[in-house]
């Protein structure tokens, strides 16, 4: 979900016209579009629909010229400009070039389609509790190539870092540039905010209403470029996640300019936006009438809803998904806004990107009130549910709003400490709770740095939390040089991370561009990060947790191997923790090594003392 700008931009018509390979024009005429933009021999499902665009190509008989693709059927719209071409790829085909031929009584038009080989390069392996996310806004973090800064004939040319909605140059090359930096801190995994094509011309630098399908906006790079950082990943066993939009899309887009058929897009007899109230869609009371404003309004003016119940829809979203998957070698998707999405559809798509690439794991943005509220929308048929979205995770905003209140408000029977224990103690409704992805902020919270009124102790806490509680850790970019501000606009969350653009006076990347308070907060993260990645019992051990007490929270992780305890102090004053509570777990333990310090420690009568708001995080001896 992405708060922007909320103003109304006047949809135009037009025709985007791209340079097609391989077309041959005819009195005027052109091919100016095929989508997706090759395929592939072996693929699992051998069905594909090309989406042929060109002035009155629809008007056209078509036929092939390769065994290898049989033509089943040619389906034509109200909108001349538009072909949809169901084909199928034969277990005889070869990778090369197809010729398909376009005919309206003598005239003649010819497109050569391209199959391709499918690399076996490692991809889509999934993302697991194993890992680190860490999450950037590519625009503000690192300037690798100044010469894509503004791109001529992109509606918005704006370039000036002063402002929070203009665009300040970062890009995939700088992304690149700094993937030891991420290493180093312990990432196992990179999710960038939409990298596609979004040529707005207000707030484009988000990339949540893109414009076009197939391509990277070129002020972050090229197909190429993201083809690139996909390999470097690799190579240092780290892994790429790709944040897909199947909800909306830009007003720009060229199926808005000019819409295949009437219901391409959610549209009303006037503009309608989503009332955003998630109840309707489980609401056993819900009028249609809510569930439909939830689900068909537009997000915002600029962001048109697309028709998932549309099969050429459907089609058309869930084979460039797969297409950039196969191209990229991508591990696993980020699903923008998921609630606003036809469930129905959320599955079928699922299982078809599954069928393909069974490791291929999905994480929904659930921004919403309530454990059982965000339990809904995963995978598997609950009381209530009429569908399976086939989800596997979502972001946990439940326990987000509870390691603030944590933090920030005293403990008593149901908030403070206590919030956090209960929310995660309902956990019983999640099919997989290990599989919902943990953060303390990201592009559209607060920065937590400043939730907890920038203490530092809080602030460590909070971390230690995130590396040793269930589920997948995502970090913010900035979040461990402690950068700070809350979402009010928006913009003051997206600040450049100093050091990644030419002119900086100090670079956040290094030791030496770093003040004290941020080095040590840095190092902290970086020693807990590498820790857990490391070792398995912070990845996939067992969860104990104990009712807090007085305001400390104690849970511990283990498998056979190891067992390591979490003692946060959710107090403002020092208090002291009796060990003997913990029999069932540290009975046997004959010391404690302080993970942090690498230091043992040595209880005195079997008690330790936590400072005011500290968290101790301790490997047990046995």
């Amino acid at each position: 979900m992405l708060t922007i700008l909320k103003t109304t931009i006047r949809l135009t018509t037009g025709i985007v016209a791209l340079t097609a390979l391989g077309w041959s024009p005819l009195k005027g005429q052109s091919i100016q579009r095929v989508e997706p933009l090759n395929w592939w021999v072996g693929m699992e499902n051998p069905a594909l629909q090309l989406v042929v665009y060109g002035p009155q190509i629809g008007k056209s008989e078509v036929q092939v010229d390769d065994k290898g693709i049989e033509l089943l059927r040619v389906n034509r719209t109200e909108n001349p400009n538009y072909l949809f071409l169901d084909v199928k790829i034969t277990a005889s085909a070869q990778p090369g070039w197809s010729t398909f031929t376009f005919s309206q009584g003598k005239k003649k038009l010819t497109y050569r389609y391209e199959l391709k080989q499918r690399n076996q390069a490692v991809k889509a392996q999934g993302v697991t509790s194993e890992d680190l996310i860490y999450l950037i806004m590519p625009d503000r973090f690192a300037n690798g190539n100044k010469a894509n800064d503004q791109v001529k004939g992109m509606l918005d040319m704006s370039l000036n870092r002063d402002s929070m909605y203009l665009r300040h140059g970062g890009d995939l090359e700088g992304v690149i540039g700094k993937l030891d930096y991420l290493q180093d801190l312990g990432v196992t995994s990179v999710w960038m905010t939409p990298v596609l094509t979004n040529d707005m011309p207000l707030a484009s630098y988000h990339g949540y209403a893109n414009t076009e399908t197939y391509h990277i906006d070129p002020r972050f790079g090229s197909n190429d470029t993201y083809v690139q950082l996909g390999e470097q990943l690799h190579k240092r066993q780290m892994k790429l996640i790709f944040d897909v939009v199947p909800n909306h899309i830009g007003s720009y887009h060229w199926t808005v300019k000019d819409k295949p058929m009437a219901d391409w897009l959610n549209e009303w007899p006037e503009y309608t936006q989503t009332s955003y109230k998630d109840q309707t869609v489980f609401d056993p009371y819900a009028s249609a009438a809510d569930k439909k404003k939830m689900v068909k309004g537009w997000f915002v003016p600029t962001m048109p809803d697309m028709n998932q119940q549309n099969p050429y829809v459907q089609n058309y979203l869930t084979q460039s998904h797969i297409w950039w998957i196969e191209t990229a070698a991508i591990d696993g998707f980020r699903i923008d806004t998921y609630p606003y999405n036809d469930l129905d559809f959320m599955g079928k798509w699922t299982d078809r990107i599954q069928n393909e690439y069974p490791n291929f794991t999905f994480f929904g943005e659930t921004w919403v009130q309530g454990v059982a509220n965000q339990a809904y929308f995963l995978g598997g048929k609950r009381v209530g549910q009429e569908v399976d979205s086939k989800l596997m995770g979502v972001t946990d905003f439940q326990l987000n709003y509870a390691i603030g209140d944590a933090l920030n408000q005293k403990s008593e029977w149901t908030v403070g400490a206590n919030k956090l224990y209960s929310t995660l103690a309902s956990d019983y409704q999640y099919p997989q709770p290990e599989q919902n992805v943990i953060f303390l902020d990201n592009h559209d919270k607060d920065r937590f740095f400043s939730v907890i009124g920038e203490n530092v102790q809080k602030y460590k806490s909070a971390m230690a939390w995130l590396l040793t509680t269930r589920g997948i850790p995502q970090l913010y970019y900035g979040a461990e040089i402690l950068m700070k501000n809350f979402s009010n606009p928006d913009g003051l969350l997206r600040e450049d991370f100093q050091g990644g653009f030419a002119g900086d006076k100090k670079d956040k990347f290094t030791v030496a561009g770093r003040t004290e308070a941020e080095q040590e907060m840095w190092s902290f993260v970086r020693t807990l990060a590498n820790y857990r990645k490391q070792h398995p019992v912070l990845q996939s051990g067992k969860t104990m947790q104990y009712v807090p007490e007085d305001g400390v929270y104690v849970y511990f992780r283990y498998n056979e191997q190891q067992t390591v305890m979490v003692m946060m102090n959710c107090n403002d004053q020092e208090k002291e923790v009796k060990l003997d509570r913990f029999a069932e777990r540290n009975a046997k333990a004959t010391g404690y090594l302080d993970v942090i310090s690498q230091q043992a420690l040595k209880p005195i009568d079997h008690k330790i003392k936590l400072a005011a708001y500290e968290t101790k995080v301790l490997d047990l001896k046995f």
